[in-house]
């Protein structure tokens, strides 16, 4: 039997109470006026193992933005359509030290986005997705997702619009040097894509469904895309963290501000957390403390 279907309800709950405790040191995001809302209290975790068994515990009912976890399935889907070739001629695959939202970073590489996982290599990917407007775009890609994990994602409007009230003056600056730089055609575009599919919303379950594409064999994704994106996940899904981690928990892993976490175990399944309290990074801090103890415990490092 593999590790995670050894896994049972009260197992995941003494695991759970730690990730609790944990998440008291941080803090929900308040940039955004509906993702503040959030109660930091809020815990969920579901894990989808290759054999089919699933397994949830606490505020699983919660709907949530993706946000930045939607990075790896943007690029997932471009290697699909478009190919490896051309996805990195647009961006890069390496590790960033600077913060996700670092104009000084772009600067410093000549506006060629350092990797798809910072906001600049997302907002530049976002400009790429096939479609005729923004909306069909986002459509294309929702529908693309729900079908192939058999997960019920949605554009949520109420965020959506959230996020245009108070856009990030860090973005409009990433993106006019894109364009600046040539690296974009269009930047307000490429920026109206970004927001729609960062405020792309589901339960933990769907992105739990999500993760499964990237953790267990199947007939829709090709294996070498599958792993190009657990590769990047491991080297940049959490920022200037990621090395850290690949130390301390060892499998590929994406963070959202919204408080979403995703770890992959090839060939194992997927574990998808909610937590909305963050670290000073943009990790959600619950989320990770739960991977790190359930990681350790059955020894799920891909390292090992």
């Amino acid at each position: 039997m593999k590790r995670l279907d050894k896994l049972t309800t009260m197992n995941l709950s003494a695991w759970v109470q730690l990730a609790k405790i944990q998440a008291k040191q941080g803090q929900v995001i308040d940039r955004i006026p509906q993702l503040a809302k959030a109660n930091p209290a809020l815990f969920a975790v579901h894990i989808c193992c290759e054999s089919g068994k699933t397994i949830s515990f606490g505020d699983t009912a919660c709907i949530f933005p993706l946000m930045s976890v939607i990075k790896i399935f943007s690029l997932l889907y471009l290697l699909e359509h478009l190919g490896a070739e051309r996805v990195f001629g647009w961006v890069g695959v390496q590790p960033s030290d600077a913060p996700f939202n670092s104009l000084e970073q772009l600067i410093t590489d000549r506006g060629y986005p350092r990797n798809p996982m910072i906001n600049s290599g997302a907002i530049t990917l976002a400009g790429k997705l096939p479609g005729k407007d923004a909306s069909d775009r986002t459509f294309l890609f929702c529908q693309w997702l729900n079908q192939l994990a058999g997960c019920q994602l949605s554009l949520d409007e109420a965020m959506l619009a959230s996020v245009r009230l108070t856009r990030s003056k860090a973005n409009e600056a990433i993106a006019n040097y894109l364009a600046e730089t040539g690296h974009l055609e269009n930047q307000e575009t490429a920026l109206d894509n970004y927001e729609k599919i960062c405020s792309i919303s589901g339960r933990v379950e769907d992105l739990a469904l999500l993760g499964k594409l990237l953790a267990c064999e199947n007939s829709c994704i090709s294996l070498q895309n599958r792993c190009i994106v657990n590769a990047v996940m491991s080297n940049c899904g959490l920022y200037e963290a990621s090395a850290q981690y690949a130390v301390k928990i060892g499998l590929p892993m994406k963070s959202g501000i919204g408080g979403g976490l995703v770890a992959i175990v090839p060939g194992e399944g997927a574990i998808a957390c909610y937590s909305p309290g963050l670290d000073n990074i943009g990790n959600p801090v619950g989320a990770i403390a739960f991977v790190e103890a359930l990681a350790q415990e059955l020894h799920l490092s891909i390292f090992g």
